[in-house]
């Protein structure tokens, strides 16, 4: 059975959607995404993807192309139709169809398309056994807290750490770390998450978000600040966290060994606070 897709008001097997070639997502990179996690065969994080689906479009003037309530309807009607248990659900939009030509066009309706991905969340074997990153330069824009689609830099980083043997890199600029290429990074120290603020430098990351929440509630000290490759190096625990990881143990960085070579204790800790919490949403729907 082929994969159903969601594309401008309609479901369609995967190989019957097409894009116009004169959509500015393809020639300019002009839209946003989300990616939404699937537990249980329901779309959890739901306020939190809104809220910020919400801000990107506003920041780039793109409208919603329906109704939020809407928005969420597809999202579900995904997860029905493809029988997806866990995995997520990837949602596009861009500023639509209109002739090549730099400046925002008018009334112009904007483009939106969605597809789901089964995938092994909770049972990930790198849960287990932690992962290792390399660090890479960050070239990316200036508006790194916009959820944009054009990708380039984060797709040549993400390529350096591949090559590296890691399975993720750590973006640095200026000496500091910024974010994972695809993920939000911390480190542990003396029982406390350092992580950097929000700003424009980074992603409001949605796990980030609820993973500090979960820490506060639960007396974990949080020290939201810059810090450098050497200190991460010289970490008790190292993690990232993001849509499809959740919260996943660095044990390496740039070959240096980070703790005792395993997920730490904290790393464990905020990944179950974080599976309780999206199966209570799953189960509560």
């Amino acid at each position: 059975m082929s994969r159903i897709v969601y594309l401008n008001g309609e479901y369609l097997p995967a190989e019957e959607a097409k894009v116009s070639i004169f959509d500015r997502g393809y020639i300019f990179g002009d839209g946003v995404y989300e990616v939404v996690p699937v537990f249980e065969a329901a779309v959890v994080d739901k306020q939190y993807f809104l809220e910020r689906l919400d801000r990107s479009l506003n920041e780039i003037q793109i409208g919603w192309p329906c109704s939020k309530e809407e928005y969420l309807q597809v999202m579900s009607e995904l997860v029905g139709r493809n029988n997806l248990r866990e995995g997520v659900v990837y949602s596009q939009v861009t500023r639509g169809v209109a002739e090549r030509d730099f400046p925002f066009p008018e009334n112009t309706a904007p483009a939106f398309m969605a597809f789901s991905t089964e995938m092994n969340l909770l049972n990930s074997p790198a849960a287990t056994t932690g992962i290792k990153v390399a660090t890479t330069v960050d070239l990316r824009w200036k508006r790194r807290d916009i959820k944009s689609i054009n990708l380039l830099g984060q797709c040549i980083a993400k390529q350096d750490a591949v090559t590296k043997g890691a399975k993720e890199g750590w973006m640095v600029e200026d000496g500091f770390v910024t974010e994972g290429v695809s993920s939000s990074a911390y480190i542990v120290k003396d029982n406390k998450i350092v992580t950097r603020p929000l700003s424009n430098s980074i992603l409001p990351g949605i796990r980030r978000r609820t993973l500090l929440e979960l820490a506060e509630k639960t007396g974990i000290e949080i020290e939201e600040r810059l810090f450098t490759v050497e200190e991460a190096i010289a970490a008790d625990e190292a993690f990232i966290s993001s849509a499809t990881t959740i919260a996943l143990g660095v044990v390496d960085i740039d070959g240096h060994q980070i703790g005792n070579g395993t997920p730490g204790l904290i790393t464990q800790k905020m990944r179950q606070l974080y599976t309780d919490r999206v199966l209570a949403e799953a189960r509560a729907r």
